[in-house]
C-alpha cells in the first residue's frame, strides 16, 4: 500500500512540475525516487522490526 501511495504522490507531483515547465524526466525521477525509497523501506522493514524487538 505504501508503494503505491508512494507512486500517486510522485505521479502528482510529475504533473505539476510539468505543467510549471520543468522537463519530463527530470520531474519523473522524483517520482522514481519515491516508489523505490518505499520499496525498500517495505523490504527492510521485517528485518528492522526483528532486530529492535527486546
Amino acid at each position: 500500500m505504501q508503494v503505491l501511495v508512494a507512486f500517486t504522490v510522485g505521479l502528482v507531483i510529475w504533473i505539476v512540475l510539468w505543467a510549471l515547465g520543468v522537463k519530463p524526466f527530470d520531474s519523473f525521477m522524483i517520482t522514481a525516487l519515491l516508489v523505490v525509497s518505499a520499496a525498500a523501506a517495505r523490504i527492510v522493514e521485517p528485518f528492522i522490526r526483528e532486530r529492535l524487538r527486546p
